[in-house]
């Protein structure tokens, strides 16, 4: 099926056909904007489906948060920024949690574009206004562009390299978009010969922060701040400690409190962010109902340790609810870039020796499942052997990718679960010993009598019975994996930035759809970010991501790459595939009210409200 824009109006949905490549002047007129298929709206439409709209505002909600903090801005080059700052802006329009790559007026109330997606002129709301009652300009926008471009991490300049944006006047800023390049690198251009333009850029500049230029001239933007900034969203910070706590208001004139896209949302008066040491001392801090809300990602503590007076008088609701989310690549992460890892066969080996089935067993309650897929729960997930489709997209790097790819299907290691693992350890003795490394007096050592040792880097307690669970399973075949646990956020941020680890517990975020952000998670050309997490460089992953950020509107071929990247992912073995676990398991205040429906892809505590 033709993918295609559609324009929506706050009363009206309507298909508007787009014009044809070429006829560059044709103007479409958009109050919302899809990159794929029809979005959920239809009809005369006020607020989100799953949001009340009649939710009474008032009361607070207390979270906790982990480790420490030490300034509010969460784009500056280093620290670690607040929890809660991603209520300090706005962007041009709104992503919901309903719905993948689909945006909503916010700051913009409607959007034109030629057929090419040349350009794209952004029409401000002429209400809108940042927290100190400022009108938002043009000039707001195409400032906080700079801000990003100049100051702000180097994957963006990268990904906006030719990116023209202006101010037309103080209601309209265009964004002039460069011609893509195809995964040769190569212009690309349509079956007439015209330019083709990224029409996914336009997704990702419409969601883009946008920073009152009355607050941020003359700062420096890619340091921490550590005073609460001026912003233009619907919280402000009302009172904090450095590390210890932050406190954030709800806006009372927010200008776009009544706008669809957040009528019945942002009901809480006040949002508190408690910080403790770990996770151990959180949880007893929320059984002692210090704080409102918890995501339990414990499986001892959600099978022992909701018990006691607080839940039995029905103070706290505990609560799983079953979802369809992609899950993420929860793992143990190779540092790629460690000489020892960087051979694929020893990062298969060591796969062997990772007993899930015992540990489900034993430490997991048998609660979970194990991962095997980088777009695990989701359409993309491959299964089986890649169909001619996948096989022809994979042809210009077959030379490149695992001959595994093509002859079987990817399924991590499996055991009997009786902690019994000598038939899967041979498996992975006989692939350390290709690699050169041989079994002697019980110590596994290269040809120069080096030992195979390794750090595994923790910051997560709950994550040490596991991690001793696969140290023993190590030792018994002669190798030495030291555990290093670290519960100062600022170390392990640190020692992520430099790629300081050799083996961490880790991962890569769930995707719903393949898309063109895997580019700073997987190709090389970002390999400085902290998202690539393996340090991966591999030729045929840069071509299968450029790939996906060229295919963003064609939705067959979007499955044929995901499926193909998931196999060429999964079969070079950067991360031990720890488990996932298609629910939420939460634990709340029963003060609390939530609308009947929830969102597909998230709880959204946004829409929930205190009863009255």
């Amino acid at each position: 099926m033709r993918k295609i824009f559609i324009l929506c109006c706050f009363a009206v949905c309507t298909p508007l056909v787009l014009a044809q490549e070429g006829r560059a002047q044709n103007l479409q007129s958009s109050t919302f904007l899809a990159l794929r298929g029809e979005p959920l709206c239809s009809g005369a439409w006020t607020h989100l489906r799953y949001a009340n709209p009649d939710a009474p505002k008032g009361g607070s909600m207390i979270l906790a948060a982990i480790g420490t903090y030490d300034n509010f801005h969460r784009y500056a080059l280093r620290g670690i920024s607040a929890e809660g700052t991603a209520y300090f802006y706005d962007t041009l329009m709104q992503a919901t949690k309903d719905e993948v790559d689909v945006l909503y007026p916010l700051i913009a109330e409607r959007v034109e574009y030629p057929g090419s997606y040349a350009y794209f002129i952004f029409h401000l709301n002429p209400r809108a206004k940042n927290q100190k009652g400022e009108a938002i300009t043009a000039h707001d926008v195409v400032f906080s562009f700079s801000l990003f471009y100049e100051k702000g991490v180097p994957q963006f300049r990268a990904k906006y390299k030719d990116v023209v944006v202006e101010a037309l006047d103080d209601r309209r800023v265009r964004y002039t978009i460069p011609q893509k390049f195809d995964e040769f690198g190569k212009p690309a251009v349509d079956t007439r010969g015209n330019p083709v333009h990224d029409k996914d850029m336009m997704i990702s500049l419409a969601t883009l922060p946008v920073m009152p230029a009355s607050f941020w001239e003359g700062r420096n933007f890619s340091e921490p701040l550590i005073e609460p900034p001026e912003g233009t969203g619907p919280y402000r910070v009302k009172e904090y400690k450095i590390g210890h706590y932050v406190v954030y208001e709800r806006v009372k004139d927010y200008w776009a409190a009544d706008l669809p896209v957040n009528k019945g949302r942002y009901n809480f008066d006040f949002v508190r962010f408690d910080y403790y040491r770990d996770s151990n001392v959180a949880f007893e801090a929320f059984k002692s109902g210090e704080y409102d809300f918890r995501f339990e990602t414990s499986p001892k503590n959600w099978a022992t340790g909701y018990t006691g007076a607080v839940f039995d008088s029905g103070r706290v609701v505990r609560e799983e609810i079953p979802n369809q989310l992609a899950q993420p690549m929860r793992a143990f992460v190779f540092n790629t870039e460690r000489t020892l890892f960087s051979d694929r066969r020893i990062r298969a080996a060591l796969q062997y020796f990772f007993d899930f089935e015992w540990m489900n067993k034993q430490l997991l309650y048998s609660t979970y499942k194990r991962t095997r897929s980088y777009f695990q729960n989701t359409e993309y997930e491959a299964h089986e052997l890649p169909d001619a489709d996948e096989r022809a997209a994979l042809a210009p790097v077959r030379d490149k990718i695992p001959a595994e790819v093509f002859t079987a299907e990817y399924n991590p290691p499996v055991t009997s679960g009786d902690g019994y693992i000598r038939a899967q350890a041979r498996e992975g003795l006989k692939l350390l010993r290709d690699a050169g490394w041989e079994l002697k007096n019980g110590v596994l050592v290269n040809k120069k009598g080096e030992r195979f040792s390794f750090e595994l880097l923790l910051y997560n307690v709950d994550m040490e019975r596991i991690a001793v669970a696969y140290q023993r399973n190590l030792a018994r075949y002669g190798i030495d994996m030291r555990i290093r646990l670290i519960v100062d956020t600022t170390q392990v941020s640190n020692r992520l930035q430099n790629r300081d680890f050799d083996m961490i517990v880790s991962g890569y975020y769930a995707n719903q759809t393949p898309s063109s952000s895997l580019m700073i998670v997987w190709h090389s050309k970002h390999i400085d970010s902290t998202w690539n997490t393996a340090g991966v460089r591999d030729p045929a992953i840069d071509y299968l991501t450029q790939a996906i950020a060229d295919a963003q509107e064609d939705e067959n071929r979007l499955l044929v790459l995901g499926r193909a990247l998931d196999r060429v992912l999964t079969w070079n073995f950067y991360v031990i595939p720890l488990w996932n676990l298609s629910a939420f398991r939460i634990a709340y205040s029963s003060k609390f009210m939530m609308p009947s429906e929830r969102p597909r892809y998230d709880l959204d505590t946004d829409t929930w409200w205190v009863k009255q």
